[in-house]
């Protein structure tokens, strides 16, 4: 008996067997394809491709960087003038709407309203703490996320905010 006539005729039935599978399951997925309903809005795919353009773009190197801006400055001009809380201007409000969740319990390492907290930081001036809080800071007890979270803040929101902030510590 010839062994490698043996084995040869079995691999080819495991060959033809796994193509034979193949087959089977390209006609299936085929069918099942076209069993799918057609998508009757035809704004769809505009509003699937607008839903993910800004994750979508790539942006490399030094001239991606200046691209990037001006795609987030143009989205940020579209999507129009946002300001948070009505644009109120009363500092008590905005804190207790916004930045009393992480300053009234010290949550993330925040400082609280204690001078005990805010000598060090005062001392560093008005105007510094006001930056920190519109563009972000990383500290070593924890992070101020910019405008405490709410891009829709004005710079004159979280000027007012600080300022009560500071003028309300115990």
């Amino acid at each position: 008996m010839n062994n490698d006539a043996v084995f040869l005729k079995h691999f080819s039935m495991v060959i033809g067997f796994l193509v034979g599978v193949a087959l089977c399951l390209i006609v299936l997925g085929h069918y099942l394809g076209s069993t799918l309903p057609e998508d009757t809005d035809p704004n769809a795919q505009a509003r699937v491709e607008a839903r993910i353009k800004p994750l979508g773009e790539v942006y490399a190197g030094s001239s991606g960087a200046a691209a990037a801006a001006a795609a987030a400055e143009a989205a940020r001009a579209a999507a129009g003038p946002k300001v948070a809380y009505e644009g109120t201007l009363d500092g008590k409000v905005i804190f207790d709407k916004l930045c009393s969740a992480c300053h009234s319990t010290g949550a993330g390492g925040s400082p609280t309203l204690d001078h005990s907290h805010w000598d060090a930081r005062l001392a560093q001036g008005i105007d510094t703490l006001v930056k920190h809080a519109i563009d972000g800071f990383q500290g070593n007890a924890g992070v101020m996320p910019a405008r405490g979270g709410n891009p829709d803040l004005s710079d004159d929101q979280v000027r007012v905010t600080v300022t009560w902030m500071m003028d309300n510590l115990k």
